[in-house]
């Protein structure tokens, strides 16, 4: 069972996820414009992406359009041009690429705000803003949309865009995935809510924590690190067998070295026995991340198993620390619910 996660949390832990600093004039849940729901939090936030990207320029792509041409232009289309019997008049069909806004994102923000539009579980202000900045947009008429296709999403992923048009791409994925389901597909009233997605959880606090400790502390150096295994086999081909080891999150100074590994959990303990106890496989992951390890010299290296905690009426927080082998082992619970000042010091305090 997963934990819930606040909405006042949420809008935080979306933008640090995504690379994104939140402001306090983005109207954060617990300030001047509260939400009630995930659905209402991820348009007000997609509004606020899509009229920074009108400021500043919609980034541009390469448009292939194919047209009848009095002059040439990019490649003719001979085929078609001999059939339609063109040529003799001077004209052709020519295929050629164009450089514009009217592009992949473009047409993918109208699509979303289009079928936010429709949706009647937003309230109907909001909706309203929904409609008056779809018109603005460059791209297909206002009108009925056409749910976007993985392939897309994939397609745009790899522009490798940053700032505003990766977070905006981050908010219409994941509103279509769980919001806005295809058009005649079952369910299509029901809004389900995104956050009882461990999966999907699970790596958006993972990725919201690495990304915390990169844009706020300057001690460590923060990164994702691939283990390799001190391992030896007979035959040099049974080594790739063995499964990969990628840390969640590496901390790294000249002095000190930390693995935190991040389990999206509704408690960090399991009944066994009648007794609360660790679970098994978590810390025995982590140990082998640290046994495997090669630090510098001089540099101390430890783990830390970090846990969403549950809301304080279900279970006490947790902050066990051993020492297993010659190494520091925290594990520990980051309270959520709490506001967000709170909830960065508690950050910073746990590699301090």
């Amino acid at each position: 069972m997963a934990p819930t996660v606040p909405l006042a949390t949420l809008y935080y832990l979306l933008c640090y996820a995504w690379n994104r600093l939140p402001e306090p004039a983005d109207g954060a849940p617990g300030g001047p414009a509260p939400f009630h729901r995930p659905l209402e939090l991820l348009t007000q936030l997609l509004l606020q992406a899509t009229r920074r990207l009108l400021r500043t320029g919609l980034p541009l792509a390469f448009e292939e359009h194919e047209e009848v041409l009095g002059t040439l232009r990019g490649r003719v289309e001979l085929g078609p041009s001999l059939a339609r019997g063109l040529l003799p008049q001077g004209r052709a069909v020519c295929r050629f690429a164009e450089l514009g806004p009217d592009a992949p994102l473009a047409r993918l923000l109208a699509a979303t705000l289009s079928a936010l539009a429709a949706r009647p579980a937003l309230p109907v202000a909001l909706r309203r803003e929904v409609q008056h900045l779809r018109r603005l947009l460059p791209g297909a008429p206002v009108g009925a949309a056409d749910a976007p296709s993985a392939a897309l999403f994939g397609a745009l992923h790899r522009l490798r865009w940053g700032g505003e048009a990766a977070f905006a791409l981050h908010l219409c994925e994941l509103l279509w995935r769980h919001a806005l389901p295809a058009p005649g597909a079952p369910g299509r009233g029901r809004v389900r809510d995104f956050r009882r997605d461990e999966p999907l959880m699970a790596r958006l606090f993972e990725q919201f924590v690495r990304n915390f400790y990169r844009r706020e502390q300057r001690q460590y150096r923060v990164f994702a690190e691939t283990i390799a295994w001190q391992a030896q086999a007979a035959a040099p081909a049974d080594l790739d067998l063995l499964p990969t080891m990628l840390t969640d999150t590496t901390l790294e100074s000249p002095a000190r070295k930390i693995i935190l590994d991040t389990k999206y959990y509704a408690a960090a303990l399991r009944p066994r026995y009648d007794r609360p106890r660790l679970i098994a496989p978590h810390l025995y992951q982590l140990f082998a991340y640290l046994q495997n390890q090669a630090p510098a010299p001089g540099q101390a290296l430890e783990g830390i198993l970090l846990y969403p905690a549950a809301p304080a009426a279900a279970a006490p927080p947790l902050d066990a620390r051993y020492t297993l082998g010659p190494h520091p082992v925290r594990v520990a619970t980051l309270n959520l619910h709490q506001p967000w000042p709170g909830i960065a010091a508690d950050l910073l305090a746990l590699v301090a």
